[in-house]
């Protein structure tokens, strides 16, 4: 785990005029934990970004990844998205304010438009062991 100490957790989060701010700040809370996000602007209107780092940062995930058992899938697609030293990946909203997990592309898929999250660290594939062990 001592790879793991410079992991770093992005989330940025389309808020959409018929969404209340509170509530899609909720829906990052319940999957990803006691993230602090911050109001921004986007092209499209306003935006919450979020920053967290540590490995502690991912503790909420990587719970409710057990409690959802879903670690294969998931597994499968933070592999997908992995690209150099970050892991890149997009939660549904509406699904995450339920207090559960489910993956969806960047676009198109959410009709809400997804949460997105990139961890950076310089051992990946450590974190992603460690997130979504092999259950088989």
């Amino acid at each position: 785990m001592s790879g793991l100490s410079d992991v770093k957790v992005t989330v940025e989060v389309e808020v959409n005029p018929t969404e209340a701010p509170d509530k899609v700040k909720i829906a990052v809370q319940k999957v990803l934990g006691d993230l602090h996000l911050e109001k921004g602007d986007s092209e499209d209107g306003a935006r919450l970004v979020g920053r967290a780092e540590g490995l502690e940062s991912l503790s909420a995930f990587y719970e409710l990844l057990r409690k959802e058992r879903i670690l294969d899938a998931a597994r499968r697609v933070l592999f997908s998205g992995l690209h150099g030293d970050t892991v890149s990946f997009y939660l549904n909203k509406q699904v995450a304010y339920a207090g559960h997990i489910s993956f969806s592309q960047s676009e198109g898929e959410s009709p809400l438009g997804p949460i997105c999250v990139e961890v950076h660290c310089i051992h990946p594939k450590e974190l992603i062991e460690w997130l979504t062990p092999k259950t088989k």
